[in-house]
């Protein structure tokens, strides 16, 4: 089994629904839902000009190779919603692949570890929640990298809010 930390995201139509859907689906398909962070309300980042996303990170175990999970976990988004038009735009379901076990992959199409998790706390702060001492290459903790980004940008822990498991309301 393959340790996997993804990144969940979401600024369209019901953003909580969509997270818990995506953990579903990934769990019923792609392998299983481990740690979830809370729900993080925070600001977009790049393309400014967008809703305020809701931000995960999850915990998978998966038996699929990094390529494969790419490809099932770009047909879930598709399935959710998404539809790729601006660059770092808005979007129904966005899942990132932020670590795949302890491997450093280089592909055209997949980079792990996913390249600007250092300067995102939308990332790092989740992320901190569930796996404070894992270790960001190059860059330290993800407790050490989220305290450097705290009160750069806006992030904030949502209350009250449980992902996972993801259950019929």
């Amino acid at each position: 089994m393959n340790k996997v930390i993804l990144g969940l995201g979401s600024n369209l139509g019901d953003k909580i629904g969509n997270i818990k859907n995506a953990l579903r689906t990934l769990n019923d398909e792609v392998g299983k839902i481990g740690a979830v962070s809370s729900a993080y309300h925070t600001a977009p980042v790049g393309f400014e000009d967008q809703p305020d996303f809701v931000n995960a990170v999850a915990v998978l175990e998966t038996q699929l190779s990094p390529e494969d999970l790419l490809a099932a976990i770009q047909a879930i988004e598709t399935r959710l919603g998404r539809r790729r038009t601006i660059r770092w735009g808005p979007r129904v379901m966005d899942i990132d692949i932020l670590f795949y076990d302890d491997e450093t992959i280089s592909l055209p199409d997949l980079e792990i570890p996913h390249p600007r998790i250092g300067e995102r706390l939308f990332v790092l702060a989740p992320l901190a929640e569930i796996a404070r001492d894992w270790n960001i290459p190059g860059i330290g903790t993800a407790e050490e990298a989220a305290r450097k980004l705290t009160g750069a940008q806006r992030c904030e822990r949502m209350e009250g809010i449980t992902l996972w498991p993801a259950l019929d309301e």
